[in-house]
């Protein structure tokens, strides 16, 4: 078991976070791009998507990222191995609706993959649903990992 920071730090490598949501009785896997602070993942949809649709019927959700992710192959079948380090996780999520919170959920996305200020202008933000998930637990993962990494 990793401690929670070596799973941050994992999160904070990831470039996709899946995220899991039920529709109905079957599973639904998104991949999206996240920004992470404070227990709380963030996404950004269109307004008419079906995970949104998702969320709103049945808001409990998970995810997994993952990085460094190879094959470790062998001679034998049977001893080939996958080089790993993941996060897998839970919560509930729910739909950011003010302009100011969703300001700062997008600043968090683009934190994740930029350095920088950006700017939002008001009729694109309108326009863009922002949901976030509040997380309940989570777990890191990771299989033998070279010293170099």
């Amino acid at each position: 078991m990793l401690t929670k920071m070596q799973v941050e730090d994992i999160m904070r490598r990831a470039t996709v976070c899946r995220l899991g949501l039920l529709k109905g009785d079957t599973p639904y896997v998104v991949p999206l791009c996240f920004g992470y602070r404070d227990d709380t993942l963030y996404f950004h949809s269109s307004p008419k998507s079906q995970k949104l649709d998702l969320i709103r019927h049945h808001p409990r959700v998970g995810f997994e990222m993952d990085i460094l992710a190879a094959p470790l192959p062998a001679p034998a079948a049977c001893n080939w191995s996958m080089r790993y380090q993941s996060v897998i996780g839970s919560g509930l999520a729910s739909i950011i609706e003010g302009m100011k919170e969703k300001r700062r959920a997008l600043d968090m996305i683009m934190a994740h993959y930029a350095r920088g200020a950006y700017e939002f202008p008001d009729p694109k933000v309108a326009i863009t649903a922002v949901f976030k998930v509040d997380i309940d637990s989570m777990t890191g993962k990771q299989s033998k990992i070279d010293a170099d990494d």
